[in-house]
């Protein structure tokens, strides 16, 4: 080895000394500071841990128990008792007030504007509706087709169509029919044959084996001699 490349070598073992002795000077001189860092974090994590098994799984639960019978209401067209309970449990709105942060007291929201739409308060459906989110794609869209249909009993047409199209761009055999066929009907209404028309036709071209594409063509041939 040259006289050079051990300078060098030795240089390098003398610089790695030197970090490793700051760091234990470092850690040495704020052991107590990093003893409290290090108990804080397995505080916080063994506290969210302990949270989560005692108090957000049963509360779940709660809420579980809780929404089974303001839905058998609802299954029931029973709109007002699903919203504001029977005097023994719980409706909709109840459950939203004490489980909100659950999943049944989100969906509740959707349940609770699903019911408003029924019983004719469009507002309070919208409001309620709109406060809903979901991952889900079908519930999305059920969704955004009521808050049309909320929209459009208020004469807001253009908010209507809107929420229609949103709800329709769901690409499903389930709803996606659906709500171009209310879009259709809804430009038929306002006099815009062309764009009816254009949501007929994709009913009949991308979704064929729905129960709306068995007489669509009547709806197309209708919007196109108007």
């Amino acid at each position: 080895m040259s006289k050079k490349h051990k300078e060098v070598t030795e240089d390098k073992f003398e610089n790695v000394e030197q970090a490793l002795s700051k760091t234990e000077q470092f850690i040495e001189d704020n052991q107590k500071m990093l003893s409290i860092i290090t108990l804080a974090i397995i505080v916080i994590v063994g506290g969210y841990w302990g949270l989560k098994k005692l108090y957000f799984q049963p509360l779940e639960q709660e809420a579980l128990n809780s929404i089974y019978t303001a839905q058998n209401y609802f299954e029931r067209d029973s709109f007002k008792l699903a919203l504001n309970g029977d005097g023994n449990s719980l409706g909709f709105l109840d459950i939203i007030d004490e489980y909100g942060s659950t999943k049944p007291g989100k969906l509740s929201k959707y349940y609770a504007g699903v019911c408003y739409l029924h019983m004719g308060d469009y507002e309070q459906a919208i409001e309620y509706l709109s406060s809903f989110s979901t991952d889900d794609d079908l519930v999305s869209a059920t969704r955004d087709g009521a808050i049309g249909d909320a929209n459009l009993e208020l004469g807001n047409k253009e908010e209507a169509i809107s929420y229609y199209k949103k709800a329709a761009e769901f690409n499903n055999e389930i709803t996606a029919p659906t709500y171009l066929m209310k879009l259709g009907l809804l430009y038929e209404d306002m006099g815009d044959k062309a764009k009816a028309v254009e949501a007929y036709s994709k009913i009949k071209k991308k979704y064929k084996e729905s129960p709306e594409a068995r007489s669509i063509d009547k709806y197309i041939t209708r919007a196109t001699l108007k």
